[in-house]
């Protein structure tokens, strides 16, 4: 007795068993804000598809990161990192820094986020993959890619060094893989 798929059937079964495939490549894929000599770049829609992990105000006129701080990550990092207290590799934060605004309200004074100013950005890199690529090096380390984008460019990494432009303040996080997680109430298990 000989069966026959009905074509839609045998083309709706060809389909899913090429899902597995491209899932796995995407898989193997180190991250979708890196290209292959380490240039890191703003990623897009944050704000609506990923998970916001918390906010800072620093308020002090002058100070470095003078601004209101929102920060995010992918809802898998966020899942990963809630799981197992690490970043996996690969995961990418987001910190968007905006103006101060301020006036009173019908509740008291009040402050709120203005006009965008800078993002950083932070790429998990557990292997130290482009630690010895020229264009890029400086920007890799510490486990870390690291950038910074200006509002008036989003398109260019204005981060000359990690050392220079981003470890001085986070010093204070380095026991916390240089993340200030105590900010971050979405993190807590």
């Amino acid at each position: 007795m000989q069966r026959f798929i009905p074509l839609g059937m045998a083309t709706a079964l060809a389909v899913a068993s090429l899902a597995p495939l491209t899932v796995a490549a995407a898989d193997n894929r180190f991250s979708a804000h890196v290209d292959s000599s380490g240039q890191i770049s703003l990623p897009k829609d944050f704000r609506s598809t990923w998970t916001h992990l918390g906010s800072w105000v620093v308020q002090q006129d002058g100070a470095p990161g003078q601004g209101f701080h929102d920060v995010y990550t992918e809802p898998t990092s966020a899942a990963a990192f809630r799981k197992t207290g690490q970043w996996p590799d690969g995961a990418t934060l987001v910190k968007e820094i905006r103006s101060i605004r301020s006036g009173a309200l019908t509740t008291g004074p009040g402050l709120w986020a203005g006009d965008n100013k800078v993002w950083f950005v932070m790429i998990k890199d557990s292997k130290g993959r482009f630690r010895s690529q020229e264009k890029t090096k400086g920007n890799w380390g510490d486990g870390w890619g690291w950038a910074l984008f200006d509002a008036k460019d989003p398109s260019k990494n204005l981060s000359a060094s990690h050392e220079k432009d981003c470890k001085g303040c986070h010093l204070p996080a380095q026991a916390t893989d240089w993340v200030f997680v105590e900010g971050y109430p979405t993190l807590r298990r």
